[in-house]
């Protein structure tokens, strides 16, 4: 009897051993965790800091600034705010700040970029952005051969920016490519009110109507940008004067590939519909 006891007690307590480190174990997991969701959620936008990194030039407009850049590095570095710091990481990203910094001032950027997860920012963004792809893919799709052209600009990669389009033969550009102005021409219209509708470009011989439509997020504000450019010249010169084009301009603009049974009419536009109304204008 005593012998099974004793055999019990040898088995018993390495089992009840390790159900109390695992408890402990799980306990700690949990506690760490709410700690560093607390960590994450603690903190503020970096525009309400002195030292966020953009200045206004002679004309009021936000122009980057490394000096402010180099001061936000060195204070969130000692200074924990998980939002402010994510912040500053994508607005150096999208200004090129690698190679504006130097050697020593870089490695303290870098330090800051791990502390912070800056890859997971970049990979987070992405996939924010997988959505806004699909649309510019089907959108271009709707108006292939028309020289219409969608693009979508993912901007914590200014010189890398364009990662969907569709119809680039307008504009001869490919995924890969990048823009020059656009991150702080979109601030601009931001600090004016303004949007970047229905605006003319004018390059060399070339003519084109434009809408631009910024996309933000609130963890990292401007993240990206859809835009729509239509070639006015070949709308004017090759569709408007040549029938033959201006049929197969409107066969394109009409083309379908299914029919299905829906209805996105009005219950009275329906009525109308129904009894023979043909389009919008139509009384």
């Amino acid at each position: 009897m005593l012998l099974e006891i004793n055999i019990e007690h040898s088995v018993l307590v390495p089992v009840l051993s390790e159900v109390i480190v695992s408890l402990l174990l799980v306990i700690g997991g949990y506690f760490l965790g709410k700690y560093r969701e607390r960590w994450k959620e603690k903190g503020k936008n970096l525009d309400e800091y002195d030292f966020y990194p953009f200045e206004e030039d002679k004309n009021n407009f936000p122009q980057f600034s490394i000096k402010d850049f180099r001061l936000a590095v060195h204070y969130f570095l000692k200074n924990k705010d998980y939002i402010a710091a994510r912040q500053l990481i994508f607005i150096g990203e999208q200004n090129n700040v690698r190679n504006q910094l130097e050697t020593v001032e870089l490695k303290q950027y870098e330090k800051l970029y791990h502390i912070y997860q800056g890859s997971k920012i970049e990979f987070d963004n992405n996939e924010f952005l997988e959505n806004y792809k699909r649309i510019v893919h089907l959108l271009g799709l709707t108006f292939k051969n028309m020289g219409i052209e969608i693009l979508l600009h993912n901007l914590m990669n200014p010189s890398r920016s364009i990662i969907e389009i569709e119809n680039g033969e307008v504009t001869g550009r490919k995924i890969g490519m990048g823009t020059t102005m656009l991150v702080l021409d979109l601030k601009k219209r931001k600090e004016l009110k303004e949007d970047k509708l229905n605006y003319e470009l004018n390059i060399g011989s070339r003519r084109f109507k434009c809408t631009t439509i910024p996309i933000y997020r609130n963890d990292y504000g401007l993240i990206g940008a859809l835009c729509i450019n239509i070639d006015i010249n070949y709308i004017n010169d090759e569709v408007l004067i040549v029938k033959k084009r201006l049929e197969e301009f409107f066969k394109n603009y009409c083309a379908t590939e299914m029919t299905l049974d829906e209805n996105i009419l009005s219950k009275e536009e329906y009525e109308k519909a129904k009894s023979g109304k043909k389009h919008w204008k139509e009384y």
